[in-house]
């Protein structure tokens, strides 16, 4: 009885100290994860405060929490221009239009090349994949676009750079992955065809994938200004990313035009444009993420752990 006794104490004690180093262990975890949140979170909030206080108290190092002096002059001359609001649509309809048709594009083809009875399938890989280490370069890339016809015209941020081999190789190893044969042959035997299938039960089943291409997509279109400045003459074209580069570049060539007490209200006045900018810039973005987290996550992790 008496061994029995101590038996049980010491498992009594040892479940004890288990949970105790449990919690111990929880606690350095959520302390890690909170600096973690803090180390990400901050520098967007420093950039939002610092939009909104004095250059000199930013490069003083007074700003941290909260600005000491609320001055709206940056957005109020960001806002000033005349073509922002323009361009801002213009950005918007980018974004949209072409990661709708990059989502046609890529999870179509990443859903053609994920079938085993596809004709040439490795070749098709191989023509997909040589292009990702190889590219044709800028001039070739301007030559075809200007023969197609679509200098200075809407399409010509939309369509032209729409596939994305990366993004057809995720969406291939996601349909690989996830939608199993078996569901493909009971559909086979109630008549159902490739396409209805593909619309029916693959793009349901998908929502992770196309989140996943989608963000990215949209990410890379909303601050896309390189494109617009190669191939755009159209000045009611231009996106917000290329118009705000303008607006940056105008203002260091005047501030290195300007000398004396001019010289520095030009640099106060740069300084919270350029926060302005970046707030005005990320902002959409920024609010679409977390209503996609949870498609994203989950895409992202598919790929990475069945991939």
């Amino acid at each position: 009885m008496e061994i029995a006794v101590r038996r049980e104490d010491t498992v009594a004690i040892k479940k004890k100290k288990l949970i105790t180093q449990d919690k111990v262990v929880n606690v350095i975890f959520h302390m890690i994860a909170v600096l973690m949140i803090i180390a990400v979170i901050y520098p967007l909030w420093f950039v939002i405060i610092a939009s909104f206080s004095n250059p000199a108290d930013v490069a003083n190092g007074k700003v941290w929490i909260w600005p000491n002096v609320i001055d709206a002059r940056g957005y109020q001359k960001l806002f000033e221009q005349s073509q922002i609001w323009k361009s801002y649509l213009n950005t918007i309809l980018y974004t949209v239009t072409g990661t709708l048709v990059a989502l046609f594009v890529n999870i179509t083809a990443g859903y053609a090349m994920s079938r085993k009875d596809l004709p040439f399938r490795k070749w098709i890989n191989l023509f997909y994949l040589i292009p990702m280490f190889v590219s044709g370069g800028l001039i070739p890339t301007y030559l075809v676009v200007k023969q197609f016809g679509l200098l200075d015209s809407f399409l010509v941020m939309v369509l032209p750079f729409s596939v994305s081999t990366y993004n057809i190789i995720v969406a291939r190893t996601f349909f690989q992955n996830s939608l199993p044969d078996s569901l493909w042959e009971a559909a086979q035997i109630d008549g159902c065809s490739t396409l209805r299938y593909f619309v029916q039960f693959a793009v349901p089943l998908s929502k992770a994938v196309i989140a996943v291409v989608g963000l990215w997509t949209a990410v890379g279109l909303w601050n896309q200004w390189f494109n617009a400045l190669i191939y755009l003459q159209n000045e009611n074209l231009i996106p917000l990313q290329l118009l705000l580069r303008r607006i940056l570049i105008s203002n260091e060539s005047l501030l290195g035009a300007a000398t004396g007490t001019m010289a520095q209200e030009l640099r106060q006045l740069s300084d919270m444009m350029k926060y302005a900018s970046i707030v005005v810039s990320t902002l959409p973005i920024m609010a679409l993420y977390p209503f996609l987290q949870k498609y994203f996550n989950q895409g992202v992790m598919i790929g990475a752990v069945k991939g």
